[in-house]
Parts: structure tokens; sequence; C-alpha cells
């Protein structure tokens, strides 16, 4: 049985709705309607993930996407109220730039990217959507560009013969 990172305490996390998704399909009888929820959920310490959930009713869309998010966690190395460096990640068409700030700068992000990044916990960052505007493929590309930070310390440590200066 794989070891988890962390002990899974679900009384900390908290959920945010980034989008509907009303999907109609013509049956003989007539139109069917069902819903898709896109959430995110995390601890606002370095844990986020994602999930989607379809449903005919909304509410029970968006508890599947809850549950869906919180088995897709994933922990993110934070550099005091931001991201260590630079990454550009991207996921379908759509591309996103996440760069550090300064403490103060607070989160230079819209939709879906600002939905991930607040559940993460990083308080200054600024961003950019580039490509295609899909919820889903922003947020994952959002996810995916958090997910691959890493802690200087740790790439150091895994490197023989370096160390660690304080312009890091």
């Amino acid at each position: 049985m794989a070891e988890r990172r962390f002990e899974r305490n679900e009384s900390d996390l908290s959920d945010k709705l980034i989008h509907i998704n009303r999907v109609s399909k013509t049956l003989k009888g007539g139109k069917k309607m069902s819903f898709a929820a896109l959430v995110v959920t995390g601890d606002q310490n370095g844990r986020v993930g994602i999930g989607v959930g379809k449903s005919n009713e909304v509410p029970s869309a968006i508890q599947k996407a809850s549950g869906a998010a919180k088995k897709s966690l994933v922990t993110i190395p934070l550099n005091g109220s931001t991201i260590w460096h630079e990454v550009t990640m991207s996921f379908g068409g759509a591309e996103v730039v996440l760069k550090p700030a300064a403490p103060g700068t607070g989160i230079i992000a819209g939709g879906s990217v600002r939905a991930v990044v607040e559940m993460a916990g990083v308080k200054d960052i600024l961003t950019k959507s580039m490509g295609s505007a899909n919820q889903l493929n922003v947020a994952k590309a959002t996810l995916l560009g958090l997910a691959a930070t890493r802690n200087p310390k740790e790439v150091v440590a895994k490197r023989k013969g370096l160390e660690v200066t304080n312009n890091a």
C-alpha cells in the first residue's frame, strides 16, 4: 500500500465552486438536462486539489466534484506567502504563467487561476493565462504549475556538491 505524504484531515479543507456547466442532451422525448460542476478544495496552507462531478441535479454534482477534489490533493511548497520560482505550464490549449511576487502584492489573477491559488494558500503571486479560456484546462494547468515548483533546499539535497545561497 502506498504511503501518503499527509494525513487525511478533511476538517480543515474548504471548497470553492469555480464553474457549473449545464449540458443538454436531446432524446426522443425531449431535452434532458444534466450538470457538471468544477470545484477546487484546499486548506490554504499548501494543499490543493480540483475535481469535476456530473449529475442530473446541481447539489449532487457539486458534492461529487468536492469528493473528487479531496481525492486529488497535492502538496505545494510555499516560500512564505508566495511560490519559490517562476513556472509556465500548459494543459490542453490553456497555458498559465505563475511568478512569485513581493509581500503585499496580492493575488494578481482571474477566474480559475485565482480560485486554485487562493485555496493553495498563496497570498502574493503574479499570473497570466494564455491560450484557451476553458476553465477546467486553466485550473488543471495552474494546479500542475504549482505542483511543479520546487524548494531550492530539496533540489540541492538531490544534487551533490552544491550549497544553498541566500539569493534564493
